[in-house]
C-alpha cells in the first residue's frame, strides 16, 4: 500500500522561508519516503501511514521559527497501492495532453 500526502511546512515570519523550507524537505531525507517538492508544499508518498507521520513530524521539527505552521493532506486509498505519479497521468490521459500550463 502507499499512502500520499501534500505536507505544507512554513515558518511564520517577514521574508524569505526557503532557508526553513529547506530544513523541512533535508529532514525527510532521513525516512523510507519518495517526495517531490513544488511551490505549494511537498508530495510525500510512503509505505504506511506511521512512515508518513514520522517524516511530517521531523520536517515541522526541523524548522526554527517561533511559529511554524505545518497542513498535512493524507490519501490512504487502502483497497488498492497506488503512486503519486500515477494519479497525474490519469489526468493527463483525460486532458490527451501534459498536465502543465504556461510554463
Amino acid at each position: 500500500m502507499t499512502v500520499v500526502a501534500l505536507l505544507s511546512v512554513a515558518p511564520v515570519i517577514e521574508g524569505s522561508m526557503s532557508a526553513e523550507v529547506a530544513k523541512a524537505v533535508d529532514a525527510l531525507e532521513g525516512f523510507d519516503v519518495r517526495y517531490e517538492t513544488n511551490p505549494m508544499g511537498t508530495v510525500i508518498e510512503a509505505d504506511d501511514v506511521g512512515t508518513l507521520f514520522a517524516a511530517a513530524q521531523a520536517a515541522h521539527e526541523a524548522v526554527d521559527a517561533d511559529r511554524v505552521s505545518t497542513v498535512l493532506k493524507i490519501d490512504d486509498k487502502r483497497t488498492q497501492g497506488g503512486r503519486a505519479r500515477k494519479k497525474v497521468e490519469a489526468v493527463e490521459e483525460r486532458l490527451g495532453r501534459p498536465a502543465r500550463g504556461g510554463e
